[in-house]
C-alpha cells in the first residue's frame, strides 16, 4: 500500500493529515500488506512528503517484515551522494527491506522552488542515476560529466546487499522507458495512458533491456488508485468523486494544461498530453484517468488487478487507498475491505515473485551483499 499525504482543499491541518496517513501506514503490516510506499513531492497540497526516505525510515522502526518502497525519490532535486547515504542507511536500519524507486520529476512548481532548470532534468537524471546505481553496487561514489562531478567518496554505512533487481523507476514517456532499460532498472507503472500504449512500450523496454543487459528485465510494479465497496453503484460514484478528484489535483500540481510544457526540453510526451487536454477537455481527461484505476466490488477490483497483470506481467500491485480529501473513516473502511476480501485471492496467485528471485531474500535480516 502507498500513503501519499494529500491535503486536498485544506479541509484539515497538515498535522491532522499526517496523523491520519500514518495511522493507515501502521495498519499495513497487521492487515497483511507486504510493502509500504510513499512518494516525494514539495510545496503544494498535492503530496506533502518532501522526504520519502525519512518516512520509510520511520516505518522501518515501526514494522518487522514489510518492505519499504520509494515511489519515487526524484533524483534531479538531490545531491546523489546524499541520496546514496540515505538509501544505504535505510537499508541498514531495516535489514535490507528497501525497494528503491527513482524518478526525474515533471512539476514546474517543484523545479522552480528548487531553482532548477526543468529542461535539464532528463540529462541530470541519467547522470545522477548512473552515479547512484554504480555507487550502491561498489560502495564508492564517483562520476565526472557535465551534470555531475563527484570525486571518489565512500558510502558509509557501506551497502551490504545489491540493489539490482529491487530498483525501479517511473517512466511515463517512451524515451524514459529506453533510459531505464539502459540503466538496468525495472519499471514502476502509474496508470495514466491507454493500456495498449503501455503494452507497446513495455515490449520495447523488455527487448532493449535484454539486448543491453543480457538478461530479462525485472517484472514491473504497478500502482493504482483503489476504491472497493460491496455496492457497485457506490463504488463507481465514490471512484468518480475521489479518483476523479485526485486527477484534478494532478492537473493543478503539474500544470499539464500550461503553455510551459510545450517548450520544455525532455517533456515532448507531456506536450502531447497538453494537446489532448485542450482537445478533449478536462472532464473527459478526468473520467479517462478514473477508468484506468481500480474500483468496484471486491470481485471487480480483483479482476481489474488481474487484468493489469495480464497486460503488464507486474510482480506487485501497490494500492493507494486515501486521496483527494476522502474522509479518514472512509479510507480505513476502503483499506480494510480490500485486505479482507481482495488480498487473500491475490496472494493465492503467483505473479512471478520477481523481487524475491532478484535478491530480496525471504529472511532479509540475514541477507549478505551480492557477489
Amino acid at each position: 500500500m502507498a500513503t501519499i499525504f494529500q491535503n486536498t482543499g485544506r479541509q484539515l491541518t497538515d498535522r491532522q493529515v499526517y496523523l491520519n496517513e500514518l495511522a493507515l501506514a501502521d495498519m499495513a503490516e497487521p492487515l497483511g500488506f507486504e510493502s509500504i510506499w510513499s512518494v516525494e513531492h514539495h510545496f503544494t497540497d498535492y503530496t506533502m512528503c518532501p522526504d520519502v526516505v525519512q518516512f520509510l525510515s520511520y516505518m522501518a522502526g515501526r514494522t518487522k517484515d514489510v518492505r519499504l518502497g520509494s515511489m519515487v525519490v526524484v533524483l534531479p532535486w538531490h545531491d546523489p551522494m546524499r541520496v546514496a547515504e540515505q538509501v544505504s542507511m535505510l537499508d541498514q536500519l531495516s535489514g535490507g527491506r528497501m525497494i528503491l524507486g527513482l524518478g526525474r520529476g515533471a512539476g514546474k512548481v517543484e523545479f522552480d522552488g528548487f531553482r532548477l532548470d526543468m529542461g535539464e532534468s532528463r540529462e541530470r537524471f541519467v547522470a545522477y542515476a548512473e552515479a547512484l546505481l554504480n555507487g550502491l553496487e561498489t560502495g564508492l561514489m564517483e562520476h565526472n560529466d557535465k551534470f555531475y562531478r563527484q570525486p571518489p567518496a565512500a558510502i558509509r554505512p557501506a551497502p551490504f546487499k545489491s540493489f539490482r533487481g529491487r530498483t525501479y523507476a517511473a517512466a511515463v514517456s517512451p524515451e524514459s522507458s529506453r533510459i531505464m532499460a539502459k540503466l538496468g532498472v525495472g519499471l514502476l507503472i502509474i496508470p495514466q495512458k491507454p493500456w495498449r500504449e503501455v503494452e507497446k512500450e513495455l515490449a520495447e523496454y523488455n527487448r532493449l533491456y535484454r539486448e543491453i543487459n543480457g538478461t530479462d528485465a525485472p517484472q514491473p510494479i504497478s500502482a493504482g488508485w483503489t476504491f472497493v465497496d460491496e455496492s457497485p453503484e457506490r463504488a463507481r460514484e465514490m471512484a468518480l468523486k475521489y479518483i476523479g478528484g485526485y486527477y484534478r489535483t494532478v492537473l493543478a500540481h503539474y500544470q499539464f494544461a500550461g503553455e510551459h510544457i510545450k517548450n520544455t526540453k525532455g517533456y515532448e510526451y507531456y506536450a502531447k498530453m497538453n494537446e489532448k487536454l485542450h482537445s478533449y477537455g478536462e472532464e473527459k481527461a478526468i473520467e479517462f484517468f478514473a477508468e484506468l484505476q481500480v474500483y468496484g466490488t471486491p470481485d471487480q477490483v480483483h479482476e481489474k488487478i488481474m487484468a493489469i497483470h495480464r497486460r503488464t506481467k507486474n510482480s506487485a500491485y501497490v494500492g493507494v487507498f486515501s486521496y483527494a480529501g476522502m474522509a479518514h473513516e472512509e479510507a480505513v473502511r476502503n483499506m480494510r475491505l480490500f485486505a479482507k476480501t481482495v488480498m487473500p485471492e491475490l496472494k493465492k496467485f503467483d505473479a512471478g515473485a520477481a523481487i524475491d528471485r532478484a535478491g530480496m531474500l525471504p529472511d532479509h535480516r540475514y541477507a549478505h551483499a551480492a557477489e
